[in-house]
C-alpha cells in the first residue's frame, strides 16, 4: 500500500508505517531542520515544503500521479500547539488551525482510501471558534473541534473512528498518548487499534517496555551529544536515585530548590526528576532540561541525551538528525513512536483485508477517561 505524509518531523511515525510495508509516495514539512533531517535519512522520496502553497492538484503532479492513480493513505499530524493543554487554545481560529483544515481537504480531494490523523490529547476538548462566532456563545463549546473534524470526514462519506492510545502499549518505552483518528473512504469504521503491551502484562500482553529495554546499552561514545543542568540543579541531582525527584529530598533542600512553589503546594513531580530504569519513560518534550519537566539520567548527573531521546522514541541509531543540540532535542521530542505508527498500519492493513483485530474488553488505552469514541461522545455531546 502506498501513502503520502504530511507535517512529517523527523518521520517517526513513517519509520513505523513503512516497517508495515507501506511505501511513501511523498514528504511535506514546513520546518526546515526537518527537511534537512528527511533528506539525510530518505533522498530518493520526493519532499514537497509548506502545506499551504499546494492544492490537491498541485500535489499529484509533484509526485506524477493522475486523479485516476490510488492513495491508499494520507497521514498527518497537524500541528497541535492550537490544541495544547497549556496557554491559549485558540483551535481552528488560530492560524495553525486553518493548516489542521487545509489537510482535511486536501486528504480528502486526494479520495484517499485511509486518512489518519495524530494529534495530542488536548483536541478531545478543543473548541472550534470560527471567527464570527463571540466567545459567549461558545462557553460550552468544549469538544466542538473534534466534532467539526468528524463531520468533515462524514460529508465527505468517510467512516470515522477515534481514541487516545498510550504509545506504551505498543511496544513504546515511553507514556506517551495520543488521539489516533481514521478514516475509512468506504463508509467502514476501522476497530480501535489492537494493544501489544500493557502495564503489568494485564491481559495476557506482553509487559510495558522500561527506560532501561531502550537506553541501558548506549555507550559513552554515543551519549555525547548531551544538553547540560546548571549547576544549581545538579547539586540536588546528586542527592536522588533513581525514580525519585524534589519531593525525595530533605524538607530543607525541598525549600530550598522549590523557592516560593514549595509555599504553594510545591508543584509536579517533573521537578528535579530522575527517571526510573524500570518504568517507560515519561513523555519527552522538546527539551530535557526545562525544568517543571526535567529528565535526568537515572544514573549519570546530566539529562537524557539525544541518542537516548532517539531510543525512546524508536528511531533507528543510524537515523541522523540535522542542526544544532536544540534543534535535534526538538525534533525527536516532537516525534510520535515508530511502534505506535506501526500499530497504526497494522489496524489499517487488518482493516483493509476484512480481517480486524478487536481489542480486549475494557482495554485501559490511555490514563484518561472519555477518550473512546463512545465516551467522548457522551461526555462532550450529551448523546
Amino acid at each position: 500500500m502506498n501513502y503520502l505524509s504530511f507535517f512529517s518531523g523527523a518521520l517517526g511515525l513513517d519509520l513505523g508505517l513503512e516497517r508495515a510495508g507501506f511505501k511513501p509516495l511523498m514528504y511535506c514539512e514546513f520546518d526546515k531542520k526537518c527537511q534537512e533531517t528527511i533528506t539525510l535519512n530518505q533522498p530518493n522520496v520526493p519532499l514537497l515544503g509548506d502545506i499551504r502553497n499546494y492544492s490537491a492538484q498541485d500535489i499529484l503532479q509533484e509526485i506524477g500521479l493522475s486523479q485516476e492513480d490510488t492513495i491508499d493513505l494520507v497521514v498527518g499530524g497537524p500541528p497541535c500547539q492550537a490544541f495544547s493543554t497549556a496557554g491559549a487554545r485558540r483551535s481552528f481560529e488560530d492560524e495553525r488551525g486553518n493548516v489542521f483544515i487545509h489537510y482535511l481537504q486536501i486528504a480528502t480531494d486526494l479520495k484517499a482510501r485511509y486518512i489518519v490523523i495524530e494529534n495530542v490529547r488536548g483536541l478531545l476538548s478543543a473548541v472550534h471558534k470560527p471567527s464570527e462566532h463571540d466567545e459567549m456563545s461558545l462557553k460550552n463549546a468544549k469538544g466542538t473541534a473534534l466534532e467539526y473534524i468528524i463531520h468533515f470526514l462524514e460529508e465527505k462519506g468517510y467512516g470515522v473512528s477515534f481514541n487516545l492510545y498510550n504509545s506504551a502499549n505498543y511496544g513504546a518505552p515511553q507514556i506517551r498518548e495520543r488521539v489516533v483518528i481514521i478514516a475509512c473512504a468506504d463508509g467502514s469504521k476501522a476497530p480501535y487499534i489492537n494493544p501489544t503491551h500493557s502495564q503489568n502484562g494485564i491481559f495476557g500482553l506482553k509487559p510495558w517496555n522500561t527506560l532501561k529495554d531502550a537506553i541501558s546499552n548506549l555507550t559513552s561514545e554515543q551519549n555525547q551529544a548531551c544538553a547540560v543542568f546548571p549547576e544549581k540543579r545538579l547539586k540536588y541531582y546528586r542527592l536522588l536515585k533513581s525514580g525519585e525527584n524534589w519531593r525525595n529530598l530533605p524538607e530543607e533542600l525541598q525549600k530550598e530548590a522549590m523557592g516560593k512553589s514549595y509555599y504553594l503546594g510545591g508543584g509536579k513531580t517533573g521537578f528535579l526528576r530522575r527517571l526510573d530504569w524500570n518504568k517507560p519513560s515519561p513523555t519527552l518534550v522538546t527539551s530535557p532540561t526545562m525544568p517543571a519537566t526535567d529528565l535526568a539520567h537515572p544514573e549519570e548527573d546530566r539529562p537524557l541525551s539525544v541518542a537516548e531521546y532517539a531510543r525512546i522514541q524508536q528511531f533507528p541509531d543510524h537515523w541522523k538528525f540535522a542542526g544544532k543540540l536544540v534543534d535535534q532535542y526538538k525534533q525527536i521530542g516532537n516525534a510520535v513512536p515508530g511502534d505506535l505508527g506501526y500499530a497504526i498500519a497494522q489496524t489499517i492493513i487488518n482493516h483493509d483485508q476484512g480481517n480486524d483485530i478487536k481489542p480486549p474488553e475494557n482495554f485501559p488505552f490511555s490514563r484518561y477517561k472519555f477518550t473512546t469514541e463512545k465516551d467522548w461522545k457522551k461526555a462532550f455531546q450529551n448523546k
